[in-house]
């Protein structure tokens, strides 16, 4: 029982949201289904407008008020808690030793981390957003599925080569910037820094 209080979800409220989904979902086909069937059935012209006006506005009516429904249950069922477990390594916090090894929190503090829009977003500076790019063609170059550890070894060491982006001259012109940018192409062999239209 304990578990489901830890949970920090509203158990009853979160049963009546699925039932309202599946009212929600019922109440959106009844009117896609007297969209798909129009005007049928009916013997003059203005009666089966009449009626197919009448039957769409209640439908509508139908949908809104089990979109309310839902919403207002959403409220109701609350947040999980922060310390739910990630799928399989929530066995991790499991551990007798974990004051040794914290390797379950560390995971969790890593997944929190890693999901946050900022890390994943396209950097705001052109120089940087071509080092993306060419890491992505990085990584398409360095496929050996035999060798996987030659594999991480080599991009490593071609992404490493980065380190010194804004010290590092053109190798074909021997400018620091061209176009307001720095050599931002590393070759995959010599590892050699060019500019994009000095490489070619």
């Amino acid at each position: 029982m304990a578990d489901v209080m830890n949970v920090g979800v509203n158990l009853e409220a979160f049963s009546q949201a699925i039932n309202a989904i599946q009212a929600l979902r019922s109440s959106v086909t009844r009117v896609f289904d007297s969209l798909k069937d129009g005007m049928k059935n009916k013997e003059t012209l203005e009666g089966r407008e009449k009626v197919f006006i009448t039957e769409f506005q209640d439908n509508l009516q139908s949908v809104n008020r089990d979109l309310n429904e839902l919403e207002r249950l959403s409220t109701l069922v609350g947040r999980p808690s922060e310390s739910h477990p990630l799928h399989n390594s929530g066995l991790l916090s499991l551990d007798p030793v974990q004051d040794k090894t914290p390797l379950y929190s560390q995971l969790l503090q890593a997944y929190k981390w890693s999901n946050k829009l900022d890390i994943w977003s396209k950097s705001n500076y052109q120089a940087f957003q071509k080092v993306t790019d060419h890491a992505t063609t990085a990584l398409l170059h360095y496929q050996l599925p035999q060798m996987p550890d030659v594999v991480v070894r080599s991009f490593m060491t071609w992404l490493r080569s980065y380190i010194k982006l804004f010290q590092n001259p053109c190798q074909r012109c021997g400018k620091f910037l061209q176009e307001g940018l720095p050599p931002t192409w590393r070759d995959f062999r010599t590892l050699e820094a060019f500019h994009d239209t000095c490489r070619q």
